[in-house]
């Protein structure tokens, strides 16, 4: 791979971005993203299979020369947050925008096609390009799009996340688990309401609210093995009408992240039979909706160990290995069912003002990432392709 080449991909690679950037759309609904890529990859002589009922797509480059096929994955969707940015590409639609590097990751994608369309002919097998809607809302895109065949006949796989929380240049996986399971629950409490200054005559749903707050607070504690790592985050709580008035019913919600299947089920367990022993205790009843989300994003240490010799190998990329982190990314299913390796590509830039974590509304990143991203995905598929051909 030649870095000049790469060089003369990056201009229309911004422009991608930019327009991606201007134009979001939130998950389930990225029709004109699913066209723009599709327009995209048909100049480029491409077939390309529409996701039936959604707006995934996937096309497939085919060698010059017989091989295994090795799948790449960008998500497409954008996030319902106001963009504050001042900058001339700043999101043209009200209330979102894309503030998790989702359109670096497309137009990333789209530059990978370009370059193995150019040289199929050293193409030692087959190249498939996933291009996933819905990431950031569950059930998210991912298991739809497996369900429809895009893994079919796929040996093995690799995606990349744009990360600003780590610095331009250096990129950063683990063997084994490197993202959490993500579960929610919002938990109903209903008590008897009445009058503020005669709670005897109430069952007030606040009280047994806040207590069950403080008791979920000991389910990590005091129920997980202090070498699990796992999160019980209570995100909101509310309930009420007037100062005067006890409130019949409160309702609180959160999440839980964990790396173990074990620890998730316990926690789920004591999540359940805490709210409902304290919600008898004070004589009010409640009632648990637990969704299971994505499972934990599970690396493939061969390919972690693929990772981390070509990204030792690029000109101004280090590769590391990073500590397990609590987001979660549905690309856990893929690696369900086919080896791969999941990469965060470094893309803060303190000294150029790239400094707001993701899902924040002045997000943004160095673009110059996406070189790193390109580089090391064509990389990781030709060194696959060699290897087993």
């Amino acid at each position: 791979m030649d870095q000049g080449e790469l060089l003369t991909l990056f201009p229309e690679m911004v422009e991608h971005r930019r327009y991606l950037h201007q134009n979001p759309e939130l998950s389930f609904t990225e029709r004109n993203t699913s066209q723009f890529v599709k327009d995209q990859l048909e100049l480029l002589g491409l077939q390309v299979q529409l996701m039936e009922g959604s707006h995934g797509l996937w096309t497939t480059i085919v060698g010059d020369q017989a091989g295994p096929t090795v799948a790449l994955r960008a998500d497409m969707d954008a996030l319902e947050i106001q963009d504050q940015k001042t900058c001339d590409y700043a999101s043209k639609v009200k209330g979102v925008m894309h503030a998790c590097g989702h359109d670096g990751h497309t137009a990333t994608l789209l530059a990978i096609a370009k370059y193995f369309v150019k040289h199929k002919a050293n193409l030692q097998g087959k190249v498939r390009l996933i291009f996933q809607p819905a990431e950031e809302i569950f059930p998210g895109g991912a298991n739809a799009m497996i369900q429809a065949g895009v893994l079919e006949g796929v040996d093995v796989i690799y995606g990349v996340h744009l990360w600003t929380p780590i610095p331009l240049g250096i990129a950063q996986s683990a063997p084994g688990p490197l993202m959490a399971s993500t579960d929610e629950f919002v938990i109903r409490i209903l008590g008897k309401g009445g009058h503020g200054g005669m709670p005897h005559t109430t069952v007030d749903s606040i009280v047994v609210g806040a207590s069950l707050v403080m008791q979920l607070q000991s389910v990590v504690s005091r129920t997980v093995d202090p070498l699990d790592p796992s999160v019980v985050t209570i995100g909101y709580f509310t309930g009420g009408t007037a100062q005067n008035v006890i409130a019949e019913e409160s309702k609180l919600g959160g999440t839980v992240r964990c790396f173990d299947e074990d620890v998730r089920a316990t926690i789920s367990q004591k999540v359940h039979q805490l709210a409902q022993h304290t919600a008898e205790a004070y004589g009010a009843k409640a009632h648990v909706q637990y969704t299971e989300g994505y499972p934990c994003l599970v690396n493939h240490e061969s390919e972690f160990n693929r990772f981390m010799r070509i990204a030792g190998s690029l000109s101004g990329l280090t590769g590391q290995m990073c500590k397990p982190i609590m987001p979660a990314e549905d690309f856990s299913y893929y690696l369900q069912h086919i080896p791969g390796c999941f990469i965060l590509v470094g893309a803060g830039n303190e000294e150029k003002g790239f400094i707001y974590p993701h899902h924040h509304p002045k997000f943004d990143f160095d673009e110059d990432a996406m070189l790193h991203a390109v580089g090391l995905l064509i990389s990781l598929t030709e060194s696959y392709l060699q290897e087993h051909a």
